[in-house]
This record gives C-alpha cells, sequence and structure tokens, in this order.
C-alpha cells in the first residue's frame, strides 16, 4: 500500500496534536519501503482487559495488517515498579509470580485482536535485568529531576508534599530503555503515556539512535458518556471497571451484560466515538455507514465487536436475542426466556427495594442501588419505584434493571 493511503489509516483515532508533529517521521520512516518494527508495551499489573484498552490494540493490528513488524512486549520487569503515570501515590509492589500469572491471561486476551503468527512477544526483564550498576547509572545520567518535574502527576505529588520512591523516577527511563533495546521505529501508547513515549525519543538520541515516532490513541469514553447539551461534546469518563461504564474483552456476547447489547446501549454521538477507535471498517465504509440510519450503523458495530471476541455465530445469534428483547414497534420490552431467580431470606416483614437490588446481585451497593432507583433505571414487576419503596415478605417480583438486567426475586 502506498505511504499516503498507509498514513490515512495510520492516523485514525490518533491524538491531532501528535499527529500533526509525527506525520512527517512517520511518512520519511515509511518511505524506505521496510517493514517498521513497531513496539507496544503492556505491564501486566491487572489480569484483565475491557475495550478501553483495546484502543492501542486495534492500531496495533493495522500496523500488522500494513505489512509491519508488531512487537508486543511484556513489560515483566517495570510492572514490579508500576507505571506512576496518573498515579497520586506508589503503586504497591507486585511479586514476579502475580505479574507472570497475568501476562498470560494478557496474551490470550490480546490474540484475539492481533495474529499471534506475526506478532512478536518479548519480555523486558531479557534487557532490563541484565543492566549492571554502571550500565543504570549510565542510563539514569540521560535526565534530570527537573524534567522528570514536569510530569503532572510527579509535579502534584511533588508540591502537595506526598511521597516519590527513587524507583518511580526509573520508571520512564527503563520504559525509553526498552526502545533502544528493541531498536523501535514506533510506539504506541494512550494519550496518558505521551510524557514516557517522549522520554524514549530522548533517550534513543543518546545512544545514537534515530529516535522513535511516536503516535498516541484517544482514551475511549465509557458507556455512559453523553453529549453536553451546551457544546454537543462527549461528556464522561474513560471507560473503567470501576465505574461500572466498561465493555470487558471476556464479556458474554449476549444476556443481560453481553458485549452485543452494551454496545446498543450507547447514544449515538458515543456510538461514532466507539467507531473511530474501535472499528476496523475503511473511511469509505465509515463515511457510507454515516449516511445511513444510526441504528444500522450501531447494529453493524455491535456485530464488528462481538464477532471480533467471540465469532460471527455468537454474535448472530446475540442480535436474534437483542431484537426479540428490543422489538422495533411499540414500547414494550421483552423478558428474556430464562430469568435467574434468587431467594432472599429477610429478618423483617419489609426490605427496601435498594437492598434487594444488592442481594440480587443487580448493584454492588446500597449507594449505587440508590443511585439506579432515583434515576428511573429499576422496575419491579414493571412499574417504576422511587428509592423509598419497600418489598414485603411473602412476595415473587420480577425486577428489572436498565434495559437488559432481569432477576426474578423470592423473598422468604
Amino acid at each position: 500500500m502506498n505511504v499516503d493511503k498507509q498514513l490515512e489509516i495510520l492516523g485514525r483515532g490518533v491524538v491531532p496534536k501528535i499527529w500533526a508533529d509525527m506525520k512527517g517521521p512517520l511518512a520519511h520512516k515509511l518511505q524506505r519501503g521496510k517493514p517498521l518494527r513497531v513496539k507496544v508495551g503492556f505491564d501486566p499489573t491487572a489480569p484483565d482487559l475491557h475495550l478501553g484498552h483495546t484502543v492501542v490494540m486495534n492500531k496495533m493490528r493495522q500496523f500488522q495488517e500494513l505489512g509491519h513488524h508488531l512487537i508486543f512486549l511484556v513489560g515483566d520487569f517495570t510492572a514490579m515498579i508500576g507505571d506512576p503515570s496518573g498515579k497520586s501515590s506508589t503503586r504497591p509492589p507486585l511479586t514476579r509470580e502475580e505479574v507472570l500469572r497475568n501476562a498470560e491471561t494478557y496474551k490470550a486476551q490480546v490474540f484475539k485482536i492481533l495474529d499471534a503468527d506475526r506478532t512478536e512477544v518479548a519480555f523486558n526483564s531479557a534487557w532490563l535485568g541484565a543492566l549492571n550498576a554502571e550500565e543504570m547509572i549510565r542510563l539514569a545520567a540521560q535526565y534530570t529531576v527537573a524534567r522528570l518535574l514536569e510530569r503532572n502527576d510527579f509535579r502534584s505529588r511533588y508540591q502537595a508534599g506526598r511521597p516519590i520512591a527513587v524507583h518511580e523516577f526509573l520508571y520512564p527511563l527503563l520504559q525509553a530503555y526498552d526502545s533502544v533495546a528493541l531498536k523501535a521505529d514506533v510506539e504506541l501508547g494512550g494519550n496518558d503515556q505521551l510524557f514516557n513515549l517522549m522520554v524514549g525519543r530522548d533517550v534513543m538520541k543518546e545512544y545514537e539512535l534515530e529516535p522513535q515516532v511516536i503516535l498516541t490513541t484517544e482514551l475511549l469514553f465509557g458507556t455512559d458518556a453523553h453529549p453536553d447539551p451546551q457544546g454537543g461534546q462527549l461528556v464522561g469518563e474513560k471507560m473503567s471497571k470501576s465505574l461500572g461504564n466498561y465493555i470487558g474483552v471476556d464479556d458474554p456476547p449476549a444476556g443481560e451484560s453481553g458485549m452485543f447489547g452494551k454496545v446498543m446501549s450507547v447514544c449515538d454521538p458515543l456510538m461514532w466515538h466507539y467507531y473511530d477507535l474501535l472499528s476496523s471498517v475503511s473511511p469509505e465504509q465509515l463515511q457510507a455507514l454515516r449516511q445511513g440510519h444510526p441504528k444500522q450503523a450501531k447494529r453493524a458495530l455491535a456485530m464488528e465487536i462481538t464477532s471480533r471476541y467471540h465469532g460471527e455465530a455468537a454474535a448472530t445469534e446475540a442480535a436474534v436475542e437483542f431484537e426479540r428483547l428490543h422489538p422495533a414497534s411499540g414500547t414494550d420490552r421483552g423478558i428474556p426466556q430464562e430469568v435467574p431467580q434468587v431467594q432472599l431470606a429477610l429478618e423483617q416483614e419489609t426490605v427496601f427495594v435498594s437492598r434487594v437490588l444488592v442481594d440480587a446481585g443487580l448493584a454492588k451497593s446500597n449507594s449505587e442501588a440508590r443511585r439506579l432507583i432515583q434515576q428511573g433505571g429499576v422496575q419491579v414487576d414493571g412499574e417504576r419505584v422511587a428509592d423509598t419503596a419497600e418489598l414485603r415478605r411473602g412476595g415473587e417480583h420480577l425486577i428489572k434493571v436498565g434495559k437488559r438486567r432481569f432477576r426474578r426475586v423470592v423473598l422468604v
């Protein structure tokens, strides 16, 4: 593929300012006509991935499909430090056993996106663990404390009097040395990795290597993001398991917490944001989708994402199930053929609905349950309830939370 066409594909979803700075250097590297060495590092500090993590992985896949050499770097050495990016305190250290266990889960999930046969997997302990004291001092000499304190998280912690451990200062330098060891042409990362990636460019010069091109991707909004009524721009938190606004890589294809239904539930502006950052459709296909009906575009996106992680057959079944539960005409919403049933033993004659939601596994806490009720997202036997509503012992109720989550609750 010619250089201009590659640039058109690779520029999608990249932070505009970074693309403006790096498009020229990337074009220069591409014009040589040789496969680029594209490095992406992941510290396996936790075992599970959601679609927010896959934004960079989709960019990895684009490079791979264009014939470039992809290096999936497992930061088994740096994970024992923990990336301090965005952190207000020192991370607790992980054991090597924890890191390696998480790394195996990462690889299983990552290769749902990447071609395993065409991906080089490297572990940075191979070279970082071999650095002697003299080499570590030489690396540390490449950067000043003043430059490191330019990072927002370090600066804010320093100004607030919160401790910064010396090994945290080493983290961006060790990540930079990964690029030296791998002779990377390109490094990819989320926009929160910008400082670390820039350090890599500086350190490569000190080791007499051509600086890597860096491309940072936008952070993915969570499923609850919505347009600002004033300016129309999307507002909301980034996708996060702790906030509950995520679509997990290992989510089931269908059902009350299914991948297909979660994609279908997002608002239309957020759908186009997901197309930009998650989809592999061509620019021409995307333009055609924008000219059609939003519901059809959303269904196509849900099919693409669900097929990627579960296969086309499972995605088709999920679509059929979703359409049965959400008919195109009327306002009724279907009930799944199989609704999980729970039996709750009451200590008193009555119980608040919010407490039932928690005990039935429909909310994580009383505060979350009350919030769901106050937002009008909870129905008991087809009727919305107030946050002061109570249920009596001896009753059996069908509870619905949101659009897809059901429980049949028996109170004894």
